[in-house]
């Protein structure tokens, strides 16, 4: 472990709380190059002729968001709107999978990622990721906020994340839905997920995390790409995954901030990650060069097709999916604001998928006309980033 003694026994008796001090040894946030060692030792995983480690997520291959359900108990209980999109759970469905869980988990190796949801410091939440499978934690080293050793010192994590995604729940034993399950209990401060090994699925977790915590602190969660001007004029890009929030962003004239979640303060526009992550289908460097060219050492592939002789990807195959994504860290785009934080919007772009024929293909609405699109929902869902939606 690359932490003191003293941290590793504090850092023992907080996953002991949560039962997951078992058999099994304890790596917190080793570097990258380490953990894509120990990923192609293991056999999760491949490097392409890019440096980027490929991995197959297998079924499903895109978020489950039928099966990602909130704990309904605590405050939680009567400050969520309960419906389609936020399900409810039952405290002793989620408890009895937690279970189930720990006893995968004790004589297991466990994977640990200590960092941040969001980049202002006033607003960031300390998250914890403990993974048995050793790229999920290179996900989450690649995506979230990334801490300074002293931050690691006296580190306490504000929710955790517990991914067993080879482990799948059972809809007759344990009463799900299907074999995926994506739960959320604020009032344990716990996200458990089993029967998906999709990364995405941690990254939206938490999204939900912040989308429930920070209205609390007056601050607006937002599902948009950020980037910024020399004079420091910011731009949102909203929109639905595969509309072109990462595309729009990354643009070489201009410093990206984020490329999916973001918070709005009363003093700035902050990135809730510390990483992107990219739809790659159909990628080029002539059309996305930025994008392309991010793609390393150090980033993630998931379902992409790869020469078994050259390991060239082949970014046109939709073999596995239509989802293909990188992720990979912010760093790896040119000139982009590492700090994460920007100053208030200047601009603000509604990017549609308008199958219907609502929107003509460029409008400019006036504020009134943006506030009602906007709460009305503006777009349509894109192909292939869920499951079902096709």
């Amino acid at each position: 472990m690359t932490t003191t003694l003293l941290a590793d026994n504090v850092i023992l008796g907080q996953l002991a709380e949560l039962g997951l001090a078992g058999n099994g040894a304890i790596h917190r946030n080793l570097p990258p190059a380490e953990l894509i060692a120990r990923s192609l030792a293991r056999g999760e995983g491949i490097l392409a002729a890019n440096g980027a480690l490929v991995v197959k997520t297998g079924e499903p291959s895109g978020r489950s968001p039928h099966d990602r359900v909130i704990v309904e108990d605590g405050p939680a209980a009567a400050e969520i709107s309960w419906g389609d999109v936020n399900q409810p759970c039952k405290p002793a469905l989620f408890d009895r999978l937690l279970d189930k869980a720990r006893g995968y988990l004790h004589d297991r190796d466990l994977y640990v990622f200590d960092g941040f949801a969001g980049a202002e410091r006033t607003y960031r939440l300390p998250i914890r990721v403990v993974a048995d499978a050793t790229w999920h934690a290179l996900f989450a080293n690649t995506l979230f906020v990334r801490p300074t050793p002293i931050e690691l010192e006296d580190f306490a994590p504000g929710f955790t994340v517990i991914n067993c995604g080879a482990l799948r729940a059972s809809a007759d034993f344990d009463g799900t839905r299907t074999s995926v399950f994506v739960g959320i209990s604020f009032t344990r401060k716990v996200v458990l997920i089993l029967g998906s090994m999709y990364g995405g699925e941690v990254k939206k977790a938490i999204f939900t995390v912040m989308n429930y915590l920070m209205p609390q602190r007056n601050v607006l969660p937002m599902h948009c790409s950020a980037n910024m001007g020399k004079a420091g004029d910011v731009a949102l890009f909203f929109g639905l995954s595969g509309t072109g929030k990462t595309t729009l962003s990354a643009d070489p004239l201009r410093r990206l901030i984020g490329d999916d979640e973001h918070g709005w303060s009363d003093h700035s526009v902050f990135n809730f990650e510390g990483g992107c992550y990219a739809k790659t289908i159909r990628l080029s460097e002539t059309s996305e060069p930025q994008i392309y060219r991010a793609i390393k050492f150090g980033s993630i592939l998931e379902n992409v097709i790869v020469d078994p002789q050259t390991r060239a990807i082949d970014y046109a195959s939709d073999f596995l999916t239509e989802n293909t994504r990188a992720t990979y860290p912010v760093e790896h785009i040119p000139g982009a604001a590492l700090e994460g934080v920007g100053d208030h919007p200047r601009n603000v772009f509604f990017l549609t998928c308008d199958a219907f024929g609502v929107l003509p293909p460029i409008a400019r609405l006036t504020p009134e006309m943006a506030s009602y699109h906007f709460l009305s929902g503006f777009t349509s869902k894109v192909a292939g980033t869920e499951v079902g939606v096709d």
